[in-house]
């Protein structure tokens, strides 16, 4: 089976990047990109190809280059979808707020409502492939209601997890560990669906790095993957409140244990907690499904890698009230990033966003300086957690474009996102600019304490 006309549903993180990438290396074939969202997909159309909505390092060179040649960004869904022979599903899928499975189960809707769209246009055979992060099974529910709401159509379902890291969703792209496909490879027709995407893989990845399973192994291997990374840096955090205990030093425990070959040194960074759009929610994917069999221990163990995660949030908060004579009312706090990691603008499930919520609680006022977060995602991230009125956090909450602006007379300085650009900053330039005594939090283990101490500041670091 050839491939000619690949559709993406979902212009975000994922399906843009993604789908970028393939029309960069695969120029023969034409790559559409479709979204409800008329305001992000002119942002992908934009001239200057530097205000797409999504900044990874290298991606608008990428866009460039193929964007208008192979690669295109619609918001005609419909003629995308019948035009292609595959069809990407790159929707959201959040953990439900609401009913049965409430802060733990994946919310399906808006994969049903991209199924029984495909369902509706479609006149010729499709190969539906499954990008967005999904629970076990939903391949079946897919397939089940292409096969009953559809046009006497075939369908083959396909799972393709991604497993990007943001911040280096290119490079990852473009030189994966691995690329995972997932089918149903006890059929003749499945087994030519697998072969067609893996055809398309096999421009730039080498075979060996092509991975086919049935599709059930590729959702939980997603799921699993993502549940055993943030499972390491819990365990890291964990250790590095004993650290501070006793007078250790977490990077020097880590280093130590990172050295073991069985161990490995990656993901043993510790930090004030992780965030993103992935891990949290797919470990309490992998909790409800887990739950949902009556596997209650294995649950529970899952659920502690968030409830570690979650604590770690709550006593740096707690640390900078403690520090500051136990109250910080009225007091400004200068947050020097807002994004979950460097190098990306996505702020979901970012640590920032419920540490300023704690010490929004405690009366604090907070100025944010992130480079590449916009004023009005910082507001609907406070927004959304629904703790105070929109008029309170702006009152109560200023964005501003300049780190120096951020920390003038700061009681404090908490550091968020480990921006590589905070370790250059004039540091005595904001000590001098802060109210003493002047007080530097690091939640991120990314300035030198030694240094910091002999300007004057009171330094406090995760882990020692």
């Amino acid at each position: 089976m050839e491939i000619k006309n690949i559709c993406c549903i979902g212009a975000g993180y994922v399906g843009g990047p993604t789908m970028a990438v393939i029309a960069q290396k695969c120029p023969e074939i034409k790559v559409t990109v479709v979204d409800i969202n008329e305001k992000r997909i002119a942002a992908w159309n934009d001239n200057d190809v530097e205000n797409i909505p999504i900044y990874e390092p290298g991606l608008s060179d990428v866009v460039a280059e193929a964007r208008g040649r192979n690669l295109f960004f619609s918001t005609d869904i419909d003629s995308a979808i019948e035009e292609a022979e595959m069809i990407f599903i790159s929707v959201n899928t959040p953990t439900k707020t609401y009913g049965i499975g409430k802060g733990m189960a994946a919310d399906l809707k808006y994969i049903e409502l991209c199924a029984r769209q495909i369902a509706r246009v479609s006149k010729t055979d499709k190969i539906v492939v499954e990008k967005s992060t999904l629970p076990v099974r939903t391949a079946e529910a897919l397939k089940n209601i292409l096969d009953n709401t559809g046009n006497g159509v075939n369908y083959q379902i396909l799972s393709n997890p991604e497993f990007l890291a943001e911040g280096t969703a290119v490079e990852d792209l473009i030189d994966p560990d691995r690329v995972l496909i997932g089918g149903d490879i006890d059929t003749t027709k499945g087994k030519e669906a697998v072969m067609a995407l893996v055809d398309v893989y096999a421009h730039w990845v080498p075979n060996e790095r092509i991975l086919t399973t049935n599709v059930w192994s590729s959702e939980l291997s997603k799921l699993t993957a993502n549940a055993f990374l943030a499972q390491r840096v819990s365990s890291i955090n964990a250790m590095s409140e004993l650290c501070e205990k006793t007078g250790a030093d977490v990077n020097e425990v880590a280093r130590a244990v990172g050295m073991d070959s069985r161990i490995g040194s990656k993901f043993l960074k510790s930090s004030v907690g992780f965030g993103g759009s992935c891990f949290q929610k797919d470990i309490l994917n992998l909790v409800y499904i887990a739950k949902s069999f009556g596997l209650y221990e294995v649950a529970d163990y899952w659920e502690q890698v968030i409830i570690m995660n979650d604590h770690q949030k709550k006593r740096f908060a707690a640390n900078i009230v403690k520090t500051l004579f136990n109250t910080v009312s009225g007091k400004k706090i200068a947050f020097l990033g807002w994004a979950f990691k460097k190098d990306t603008n996505d702020t979901r499930e970012s640590a920032a966003i419920y540490v300023a919520d704690y010490l929004l609680n405690e009366q604090a006022e907070i100025v944010i300086y992130d480079p590449k977060v916009k004023e009005e995602q910082i507001y609907a991230d406070l927004d959304y957690l629904n703790s105070r009125t929109e008029e309170e956090n702006r009152q109560r909450v200023r964005v501003v474009k300049d780190p120096y602006e951020a920390g003038k007379e700061a009681h404090a300085v908490a550091v968020l996102t480990e921006w590589d650009e905070f370790k250059t900053l004039d540091w005595k330039r904001i000590y001098d600019d802060m109210l003493k005594p002047a007080f530097l939090f690091d939640g991120r283990r990314l300035l030198e304490r030694r240094t910091k101490e002999e300007l004057g500041f009171e330094f406090y670091a995760i882990g020692s």
